[in-house]
């Protein structure tokens, strides 16, 4: 293990506290030997405490997050979902080794390293570097520099001091991504068969009568976003030819991007390469749509502006309108799937999140209407 890696092995104790977990329904099945995920919370709880100051937890769907003084611990829930796996301990390292490789293209000094958390010869727990053969590795930990959440575009944009400087330095970091980003091989019929299943999954758990969302709303998001795709699938085509479809981030949200100097943007989908597979256009439509829904469109507006500039084969009208739409409703879908699922977060949020993305989705269905 690395220096820096050491640096969380401070005082190494097996943990006698507690920590109340959500969701526990979510987790794989063990063995009767195997460290629950209880007791890997318990053990981190402790282990990461610095002298009486222990580490505040965050819990997601997918991970624990213990945020110390100046680092970031994730532990990855050993969950599966449709669009995840990481019920094994090994499926769980190499997800945690892809999170350090593919989040070090946009922010290289945050993502330290990946270390074991092993059964100790007496039986508890310890952190080590999983080279002693009597040492078994029972799960893996990301380990990040951690970051002054006060400086993210979410919480500039909520504090009214985001600056054209922000706005003009995230856009260059972002285009100089996508120039270098690797392209996705991938078939125009193929491509476009994804659009038309995740469209059909989108409207199915919209329409669920539990979730009481307008109908009519989410009949007119469907009726329009299927007329797109069928008058104008060719233009999906020729960006797929064109080899616009590149490995890019995945979920650029403004909650993940920290507006320093240089820009670092973080939680890339590391779990599932085909949601990483996007044009940079439509990427950039998503950032544009949270920064509307975040109340600052003045925000989105400069981000389209200035990136059309600089991504090769710009950002067309029609065909940002079309992405923007589409990632509205499928936020208003997983906003929903938390609310059919639960999970840590009370039900009114995902409830009120999905409202709100199925409004926006709806006015981006009206202007697509306009442009078709």
């Amino acid at each position: 293990m690395g220096n820096q890696a050491r640096r969380i092995k401070g005082n190494l104790t097996e943990n006698p506290g507690g920590a109340t977990l959500h969701g526990a329904a979510a987790t794989a099945p063990c063995c009767e030997t195997e460290p629950s995920l209880d007791d890997k919370v318990r053990f981190l709880s402790h282990t990461l405490t610095s002298g009486t100051r222990t580490p505040e937890l965050k819990e997601t769907r997918m991970s624990w997050v213990f945020l110390t003084g100046d680092e970031a611990v994730k532990l990855k829930k050993p969950v599966r979902l449709p669009y995840l796996d990481f019920a094994t301990v090994q499926r769980r390292e190499k997800a945690c080794r892809a999170e350090l490789a593919l989040n070090r293209r946009l922010a290289p000094d945050v993502y330290k390293a990946v270390v074991p958390i092993v059964r100790s010869g007496g039986g508890g727990l310890a952190l080590g570097d999983g080279g002693d053969a009597k040492r078994e590795v029972v799960d893996w930990l990301v380990v990040m520099r951690r970051l002054d959440a006060d400086g993210t575009l979410e919480r500039s944009i909520a504090a009214g001091r985001l600056t054209a400087l922000h706005l003009d330095r995230l856009v260059s970091t972002l285009t100089e991504f996508y120039r270098h980003a690797m392209p996705v091989l991938i078939s125009p019929e193929s491509h476009l068969r994804g659009w038309h299943a995740s469209l059909a999954v989108t409207a199915r758990t919209l329409f669920d009568r539990r979730l009481d969302l307008p109908g009519g709303l989410v009949r007119q998001v469907h009726r329009t976003q299927r007329r797109f795709l069928a008058a104008h699938s060719g233009l999906i085509a020729a960006r797929v030819r064109d080899r616009h479809i590149v490995d890019g981030h995945g979920d650029l949200r403004p909650e993940h991007i920290w507006l320093t100097d240089p820009v670092r943007i973080i939680d890339g989908q590391e779990f599932n390469a085909r949601l990483r597979a996007v044009d940079p256009c439509d990427e950039i439509a998503f950032l544009c749509l949270e920064c509307d829904r975040l109340g600052c469109p003045s925000a989105a507006a400069h981000i389209r502006r200035s990136a059309a500039h600089r991504l090769p084969g710009g950002l067309p009208d029609t065909l940002f309108t079309f992405y923007r739409c589409h990632r509205a409703g499928l936020r208003a879908r997983l906003a929903a799937t938390h609310l059919l699922d639960p999970g840590p977060h009370p039900p009114e949020k995902w409830l009120r999140l999905a409202r709100t993305y199925l409004r926006l989705a709806a006015a981006d269905a009206r202007r697509l209407e306009r442009l078709m």
